[in-house]
């Protein structure tokens, strides 16, 4: 439908039709409601004049109950909640988004047409939506999230998150639980993050400071154990060591003065001829061009029943914060975290992540860390990539007394370097507590060192 004859939705029949369902709930109490709770006219008021940030995947929204959504562009889950937080009311809705669009989007990004391709993914959908949802006001920005300081934050009611990456997750939980201030109950922004891989996906919501954290629930998106290069090389067992093998071996030996572009068709084919080839020696089925390109581009599968049942739980959500209508997750003591399989049926369960009191972001104390006194620094620090409780690449480490190692400036980078060669034993002590920072996070997390005996 054009623009041309697309009618105005602002008032008249269809308006009404539109907003029906939603002004049932507002207008009437339910089985689930608070006693207290008081239907009516003020809290649809309320829904329209709240204000919410959006970050998802692929876009960040703001919508008008200063609520925040932040998505790394508008993407499969991003698209979703956009779209579902325009049609549950919420009037005012802020995008921050950092990418442009691929014509690989649009198969599942259904914002977005062909003529887009290369456009700012947050300002096409910022228009998309507003056409067709006649009232709503979407300011995009592009950018990263980063860009913003707490002033910016400040504003919003909540936030809504479904960004891609643990690294983003983390940063933006760490600055709104940086943000609370006990003398100023406006300071705490309820965080609602969601997320999807595949037929899996999860919602959960989080009060800064009060309930568990996304840094609680680092374990719980542990990175993926890398394959030694030894095994790649000699006795490859799965058909995507055969393609990791034709991307980091194959490539550098035969043609190691070309760039390899992994958007390419050309590229792709040369490592899956490889692959395959190396795959049928080894009696490895199962390498195809689709896996070829999921591997060496670091692809997590998008399901758009998946993007749809997430993105609809993160906006209940939201929905239910900003008006009180039902019970939402995350008031502390209840459950927080919503997990969804749809693998084989479709299956949710909600449970209660707790907070940890040696969080390194919400909590008070040191958590502790088992390590091995005699192995060197330059191997601790490059365990901390791959440990659940730390997951940090480029740490620096001191404790009360001393530097230990500092990866900026050159100067103090040089001058701690020689320690990377000596035993943690000849650094610290036993039960000694450390200051860990990381250039990706706003904060320093805190660990103890525990000596293995």
């Amino acid at each position: 439908m054009t623009e041309e004859v697309m009618p105005d939705r602002t008032t008249g029949p269809e308006s009404q039709q539109r907003w029906k369902y939603l002004d049932t709930i507002l207008s009437r109490p339910g089985p689930f409601t608070d006693p207290d709770w008081e239907p009516g006219p003020p809290v649809r008021s309320a829904l329209q004049s709240a204000k919410i940030l959006c970050s998802c995947l692929y876009m960040i929204f703001i919508a008008c109950i200063h609520t925040l959504i932040l998505d790394r562009g508008a993407g499969g889950l991003g698209c979703e909640i956009l779209k579902n937080l325009a049609l549950s009311g919420f009037k005012d809705i802020h995008v921050i988004d950092m990418d442009t669009i691929d014509v690989s989007n649009l198969n599942r990004q259904f914002l977005f047409r062909q003529a887009d391709v290369g456009k700012p993914k947050a300002e096409v959908a910022a228009k998309f939506v507003e056409k067709r949802v006649k009232g709503v006001k979407i300011t995009p920005f592009c950018g990263k999230i980063q860009d913003k300081d707490e002033d910016y934050y400040l504003q919003f009611t909540m936030v809504v998150c479904g960004l891609d990456s643990v690294e983003a997750r983390r940063w933006m939980n760490a600055t709104l639980v940086g943000m609370v201030d006990e003398n100023n109950p406006e300071s705490m922004k309820p965080l609602i993050d969601g997320g999807t891989e595949g037929f899996k996906g999860q919602a959960k919501v989080i009060f800064p400071t009060m309930t568990s954290c996304i840094e609680c629930q680092l374990d719980m998106n542990a990175p993926r154990a890398a394959v030694p290069l030894c095994t790649l090389a000699t006795i490859p067992r799965q058909p995507q060591h055969c393609i990791e093998w034709a991307h980091i071996i194959a490539w550098e030996e035969e043609r190691k003065g070309d760039s390899l572009d992994t958007d390419d068709p050309e590229h792709i084919t040369w490592l899956y001829q490889k692959a395959l080839k190396r795959a049928q020696e080894f009696n490895i089925p199962g390498v195809t061009y689709s896996m070829t390109q999921g591997v060496v581009k670091n692809i997590i599968p998008a399901i758009a029943s998946t993007n749809a049942i997430v993105a609809a739980s993160c906006c209940n959500e939201a929905f239910k914060i900003a008006t009180n209508a039902n019970p939402f997750l995350g008031f502390p003591g209840t459950n927080n975290y919503m997990m969804y399989t749809g693998d084989a049926g479709v299956y949710t369960y909600t449970f209660e992540h707790m907070k940890k009191d040696d969080c390194p972001v919400c909590g008070n104390l040191a958590k502790p860390l088992v390590v091995d006194p005699d192995s060197i620094l330059q191997d601790f620090i490059d365990s901390l990539a791959e440990r659940p409780e730390a997951q940090l690449k480029k740490p620096t480490i001191r404790s009360e007394e001393k530097s230990i190692y500092y990866q900026s400036p050159p100067a103090l980078e040089q001058q701690t370097r020689p320690n990377l060669t000596k035993k943690l034993s000849e650094l610290l002590t036993d039960g000694e507590e450390v200051a860990i920072s990381d250039p990706a996070f706003a904060i320093t997390f805190k660990f103890k060192l525990i000596f293995k005996s």
